[in-house]
This record gives C-alpha cells, structure tokens and sequence, in this order.
C-alpha cells in the first residue's frame, strides 16, 4: 500500500524521495507492507503544539506517532475491511532532529531514517510509557533528551473533539526552488493540517476517507522526546540499515546456452538462486483488454524463465485498470492485484511472481531503473525475409513518459502516481519473447527492468508443453470459482460430481484424460457485441442469427437451458430476453459488482461456460479462447468446445483449431 509525506514546514530542506524509499523498506522489514503509512515533516512550533495538545509536554520533539489500530507490541493489525488497512501516521520533527545533528556532526538524512524507524515500532505496538522502560530503550543517552512525567501511562483515547482546534491550522507557504532547496529536496505542499486519527493524509483511489467505523477513538500513542531512542535499540538499529540500500552487484556473464529459450524453471544455478533478486515488469498497450494481457502473461512467463537459467529473476505482476472494456459506472477499477482474480501460490509453482505492492517494498521505493518501450522497426517487415532481431533504437513514436524537474520518468505505471522511472529508451524488436533475455542479461545491470508494450512480443512455445503449464498454473481466484459454482448448482444444475469436472488445487497434480468430462446440463454461449461487430462485420452474427443457432443446438443437445456471457449493451439485453426466455445470465448486485469488479465478473462467465455440456464461442475472441483452454484443462471432448458462431454472410466459417494441452 501507499506511503503518503507531506513536508509541513520550510526551516529546513527535506529530500522526500530517500526518506520515501527508506519508510518502504522498514514497513516490509517489520512485516507491513499491506498497510498505508502517513509521514509529515514538521516544523518545531507544529511539534510542540502537539506534543502540548496530545502528550501534556509542550516541547519540540523529534517524533510522534498516532496508530490506527490498538496492538500488542510486534503484532500486526487485524482489519476488518479496506479502509483498515492503516498503520496510521507519524509525526518527523524535522527541524528538531536537524538542530540536533548539526550539534552532534550526525548525518541528518541517516537520522531521520533512524527517527522514522522509532515511529513506525510505535505504530506497531511497541511503547516506553513509563521512566524505566524509557531508559532500557536507550532514550536517556540520546543527547539533551529528559524525562517528561506527563507522559507516565497509557494515553487515553483521543476523540474527535479533542482535536478539533488542529483541523483548522494551515501548512506553510511554499519554498521557493534554488539555494534553500539543495540536494533534490521538494518544496512544502500547501495542504491544511488535520487532526493525525482523521487521517488527512491516507485516501483511497475515489478520495473518500479511509475509515470504515466514523467516529470511533483511535488510541494515541504519541511516543518522543529523545530522537533516535527505539523499543528495542538493536532492532531500529536493524531496520534502519534494512532502509539503506545496498551496493548493485554487475550482472554476470551469462553462458550461451542461457540465451536459449527455456523450459522448466528448475534448471536455474544453485549460484543464480542465492543471488539477490532482480525484478522483470511489464505493461501492455492500454486499449487492450483482459485477455489478451492473461495471454502476453504467458509470453513474459516464458522470457523469465529463460532469464532464470542465468540469473534470479523475479516478475512482477502488473497491477490491473483502466481496461477499455471495464465500464460498469461508479466504478474506479484501477490498482488492482492480481489476487482479485487469480490463485497467487498457483502462479508461483510455475515462476517466482509477486504484486507490485511486495515490489514497493523489496525494491526500498516506487522506482524502477531501466523502462524499454518494446517497438518494431521504423522499416517494417519485408515479406519473405522474416528474421528473429533486437536493437536498441530511437524511439518511432513520441514517449508516454515524461521527465519531471528531477529527471525521473513519470508515466501511467498501472495508477501508481507516485512510481518513477530512472531510465527510459526503446528497443526494436521482431521475434519471440526471450529475444530479450541477451539485452536484460548483458546490457543492463539494473535491478529493475520493465517491458512496455509487452504485446509486441512473440510466443517463445505456442501450444507446447512451456506454454500450457504456464496457462494451467493460471488458475482462477478461489472465491470467485466458488460464485462461479454456487451459481451452476443454484441456477443450472450442475455440479462438479455429477458433470464429471472435479477440480484439484494443485495444478501439476491435474492431468485428465481428454473426453472425461461431461459438463452441466446446459449451454454454454460467448455472444461478444459492442465494437467487436463493427470490426469483424461477416464473421458475427445478427442477435436473430445468434439466437436461431442456439434454439438448434438446444434441440440438437436436448438441453433446456443457456447460459449466455456477452457484452452486449442493454438494448440488446432486453431484445434477448424476449428472443431467448431459456437464457440464464449473471447478473450481480452493485454489491457483488464492487466486490468482484469487471474481471471477477469476467472470469466467473467464464468458469460458468467452462463447465457447460457444449460450448460455443465468437470468432477470434480471446475471451472465447481462455474458454477453450479451461475446458481443454478440465477434460471436454474438442467437439463440444471449438464451436464458434458464423455469420449470416460468411462464405466459409471455418472452426476454431484444436489445441491439444500437453503435459
């Protein structure tokens, strides 16, 4: 989750960016990287104002923290819902520590880790409320730090009452740029200063406050006085130096054989495994929708696997949003995890994976070192002359990033505003995926690299054994194949043990005989409209053609019910009903909608039409696809899953192909 600083004050420059890094290394260190952190750099009037406000010591301090939740020391929150994903917020006195280090020759930017650090443990449980706790911290050594007997016993409970007079204070003005903003320091935002337990600085995507329980206390364990004094000296020692980051190894010199396209993940050097990580990103070309990106998975699955032979890779997956085919209003659908949607230990037994949020936190910050944007050549392909290639090249079209006053790269980066690029060039490239794998290996040390416009490469093993078990390891979220089978049994009828289609959890434990699966008793239909008509005219049918195909294959199969997944718009909707009363459709509640969003709902569709008696599809639809392979995995004989519609005009409607999964 996010780390959000604001600056608060202007005596002394702050380098957020570091400091930004560091607080993401020590939320992972202490285990809570979920959680949103808030940090504001104050001023020393804002430090006693509330040092006198909360803590009864009207004095500048160096640190303040105000948890979200009330936890035993070490333990980590139990949240009930979205919004309690909050650690909380702490208050840096920065001008405080400085005035500190300039006194004891300390580095002021290693300090103010140091201080974050002490604030995050008391966010976490960890307190020094009495004299003698204090002093066994290591707090009475810590230069002209005293004793404050206010602070003797657990606060009490802060109500929103309590603070009311902080909720009309204002941040400073702005320092200008130049001489008094050195080193890459960030001027002060103009933002009013809410009360901490009101959470001004921590909102979620639609800018609502992240609160699920209104006016409910937060205990205010408003711990300082004494900088650099933790809970337990040796662990803030510990996590501080997690904060700082370590020397880049050079990438090594990979063997030729490395740059083949590989297979199994296993045959990875015991010497690449201990090695530390480097992370492979990538993103799509924005209008493309769900299931294509689960098919450009599969090829970059592939490239890491290559990458692997060599070196320990890592990718990471790409938050999902702002899909062109996810409309459902009031809706914001951007950031999401791959958890939404798929079985996150699945995908592991194939290749190490992770979400962007655990690559915040391992990484040490929201940046990555090296972004190639994939292209092809300003020439184009010659027919007849097709060749494997990969150069380094200017880029044809004008970049979607964007350098800001800092040199770093802004871009969409799946909704993560705050993420940066370090570096930024474009590759031309004609082939298959692990073409790439010489560029990462040899011509780039950086620990993170992402591959813009992914779908720009090419398939390593289509069809082949590589390539159906990365499809096999991508298995559906458990709870929404649980919706996905409530449904069947509530509304179709069907069910696992009587449709032959009993599923393991362990993908590598899941090989069936192709022709054992039944399916439910029902039709299974993939009916695509909207824009898809206009760009494939001859070989989509009219509603009416579409309807009339159905009613012959209900009669062919002796089945009284459809199931039908379609996009269709709610005219269309309406004209179905009345054309087809056997149709039975998924339709959730705004609840259900927010809960699963436009993929879940996809992805139930899907699971749905998997386990019907027959299926057919739309011509060259990737959601028909994915449709064909989960029933290739389940075991359905191919007649009665490579059926597609053929259009009313259509001269020659040829039928999808078979692919064969290989085991």
């Amino acid at each position: 989750m996010s780390v959000a600083l604001r600056n608060a004050q202007r005596a002394v420059p702050v380098r957020r960016a570091p400091l930004r890094r560091a607080v993401y290394a020590l939320r992972a260190a202490l285990g809570a990287s979920r959680f949103d952190v808030g940090l504001v750099c104050a001023s020393n009037a804002l430090m006693q104002r509330l040092n006198g406000v909360y803590r009864h010591c009207p004095e500048p301090t160096d640190v303040l923290s105000f948890p979200f939740h009330q936890v035993e020391a070490g333990e980590l929150p139990r949240p009930c819902c979205r919004g309690d994903y909050n650690l909380g917020d702490i208050f840096l006195g920065v001008e405080y520590i400085h005035q500190q280090c300039r006194e004891t020759g300390e580095d002021f930017d290693d300090v103010l880790t140091v201080t974050a650090a002490h604030g995050l443990c008391h966010l976490l449980g960890y307190r020094h409320d009495t004299k003698p706790e204090w002093e066994r911290a290591g707090c009475a050594g810590a230069g002209e730090s005293v004793w404050c007997p206010a602070w003797g016993g657990p606060e009490a409970p802060v109500t929103g009452t309590g603070v009311r007079p902080l909720l009309t204070a204002a941040a400073p003005a702005d320092v200008p740029e130049g001489g008094a903003n050195p080193g890459g320091a960030e001027p002060p935002h103009r933002l009013p200063l809410a009360a901490p337990h009101r959470r001004p600085l921590l909102r979620d995507e639609g800018q609502r406050l992240r609160r699920c329980r209104p006016g409910r206390g937060v205990e205010m364990a408003a711990q300082g006085r004494g900088g650099r004094c933790a809970p337990a000296l040796p662990l803030l020692l510990g996590l501080a130096a997690l904060a700082l980051p370590p020397s880049r190894a050079a990438a090594s010199e990979p063997p030729p054989a490395a740059l083949r396209a590989g297979h199994a993940a296993s045959s990875l050097p015991a010497a690449a495994a201990a090695s530390r990580a480097r992370y492979l990103l990538y993103d799509v070309n924005p209008p493309e929708g769900f299931n294509l990106r689960r098919d450009v998975y599969i090829r970059i699955a592939s490239l890491l696997k290559t990458l692997r032979k060599s070196e320990n890779w890592v990718l990471v997956l790409p938050p999902w949003g702002h899909l062109y085919h996810w409309q459902s209003p009031d809706i914001l659908q951007v950031r999401i995890a791959w958890s939404e949607f798929f079985d996150i230990p699945s995908l592991n037994k194939n290749i190490p994976v992770i979400e962007y949020e655990q690559f915040l936190a391992e990484s040490g910050g929201p940046f990555i070192e090296q972004v190639y944007v994939l292209q092809g050549y300003a020439e184009g392909w010659k027919e007849g002359t097709w060749e494997e290639k990969i150069d380094e090249k200017p880029c044809i079209d004008q970049l979607m990033y964007s350098k800001d006053k800092h040199g770093y790269y802004r871009g969409w980066f799946w909704g993560y505003e705050e993420t940066r690029g370090l570096n930024a060039s474009c590759l031309s490239v004609q082939g298959s995926a692990s073409i790439v794998a010489p560029i990462l290996l040899k011509n780039t040390s950086a620990q993170s690299v992402m591959l813009d416009r992914a779908e720009n490469l090419l398939h390593d093993h289509y069809g082949g054994k590589d390539y159906w078990n990365t499809r096999r390891s991508m298995v559906f979220a458990k709870h929404l194949r649980v919706v996905g089978d409530k449904f069947r049994k509530k509304y179709l009828q069907s069910t696992d043990q009587a449709d032959r289609t009993l599923y393991k959890e362990d993908w590598t434990q899941m090989k069936v005989k192709t022709g054992t699966a039944l399916g439910g008793p029902y039709l299974g239909v993939h009916l695509r409209r909207r824009d898809f008509v206009w760009g494939h005219r001859e070989d989509v049918p009219s509603l009416q053609g579409a309807v009339k195909k159905i009613h012959s294959l209900l009669e062919m199969l002796k089945l009284e019910k459809v199931f039908v997944a379609t996009d269709a718009v709610e005219e269309e909707i309406e004209l179905l009903k009345k054309l087809l009363p056997e149709m039975v459709r998924f339709e959730p509640s705004l609840e259900e909608l927010k809960l699963y969003k436009d993929g879940g709902l996809a992805v139930i569709d899907q699971w749905i039409c998997a386990h019907a008696r027959y299926f057919i599809g739309t011509s060259v639809s990737t959601f028909s696809f994915r449709i064909h392979e989960e029933r290739e995995i389940l075991g359905f004989d191919p007649k009665t899953t490579y059926n597609r519609f053929c259009g009313e005009t259509e001269k020659n409607c040829e039928q999808p192909a078979h692919w064969k999964i290989v085991y």
